[in-house]
């Protein structure tokens, strides 16, 4: 039966010689000229993103660094860091948590999972602090603790508004109730900011979750945040076994949020320096009237 006979496999010779000629006329795709939008699915060519990273289909705002984040909305050449070298000491003594740390920080270019400094804005002076979800996906741990206490309690010595953008997965299950702590720390510091009478503007990018936002992330006396972003305490699956009912699909969004009241505006990427420079001009303009 010749005609089920089994074919002989081709050997291929790993060390045969490849014409470099057939190589150079094949055709090339290089890596990451397309990307997909994890919130419609569709693809995009990355050119089309622009600097601001957003899906031209559906306004989805992609995940960016937080120098990057910088640059798309502080003044040219404002920007000051604060406290760029503060780095953790391991305060429970993690399995291995230093060699993540030192392998991140050289992958990153970050000392930890916060970027805060002092820059204007629309020329209007302001501290500023933006997470950054490449380190450890932005988790809360002492440094990023200390960073922002620092960010308020100088903010209040000189007498200036505060921006922080948040993007976290919440608290860092490697720094243990170190960790937890920062929650308290942090809205201590808030809240005497608060009370010297100074201007604190919140925006929320996806994702804010976790011990982030059931502190510091909805204590702002603005709320923003960015289209489709992804903002909730426990995660949606938790929530659905504990209460044992289907969750709406847009549920834990940015527009969610927004329609029962915990946001206070939704402002895509691309004009957030503009309206965080109306929101602080306004302020600044109240404040001198008072003085």
């Amino acid at each position: 039966m010749a005609l089920f006979k089994k074919k002989n496999y081709i050997r291929i010779n790993p060390n045969r010689e490849i014409n470099t000629q057939d190589k150079v006329n094949k055709p090339y795709v290089p890596d990451n000229m397309w990307a997909k939008c994890p919130n419609c699915k569709k693809a995009i060519y990355s050119k089309n993103l622009g600097d601001e990273k957003v899906c031209t289909h559906c306004g989805y705002c992609f995940r960016i660094g937080a120098r990057e984040r910088v640059c798309l909305t502080v003044d040219k050449d404002s920007f000051e860091e604060w406290d760029e070298n503060l780095t953790t000491k391991d305060p429970i003594k993690f399995p291995d948590y230093p060699e993540k740390i030192a392998k991140l920080q050289e992958q990153t270019g970050l000392k930890d999972a916060i970027v805060t400094g002092k820059a204007s804005i629309s020329n209007q002076e302001v501290v500023i602090g933006v997470m950054d979800t490449n380190f450890i996906m932005g988790s809360m741990g002492t440094v990023v603790g200390e960073k922002i206490t620092k960010v308020f309690e100088r903010a209040q010595e000189l007498t200036l508004p505060v921006v922080l953008f948040t993007a976290s997965g919440g608290a860092r299950m490697q720094e243990g109730i170190f960790s937890l702590m920062q929650m308290a720390k942090i809205s201590a510091a808030v809240k005497r900011h608060s009370n010297a009478g100074l201007f604190y503007i919140t925006v929320l990018t996806d994702p804010t979750t976790g011990g982030v936002t059931a502190s510091f992330a909805m204590q702002g006396d603005i709320i923003l945040a960015e289209p489709q972003a992804l903002i909730g305490f426990a995660g949606r699956r938790v929530i659905e076994q504990t209460i044992k009912q289907e969750l709406p699909e847009d549920f834990q969004r940015a527009e969610f949020l927004l329609k029962h009241g915990f946001v206070d505006k939704i402002v895509p990427r691309n004009e957030l320096p503009l309206a965080l420079g109306h929101l602080l001009s306004l302020h600044n303009s109240k404040e001198a009237e008072t003085k």
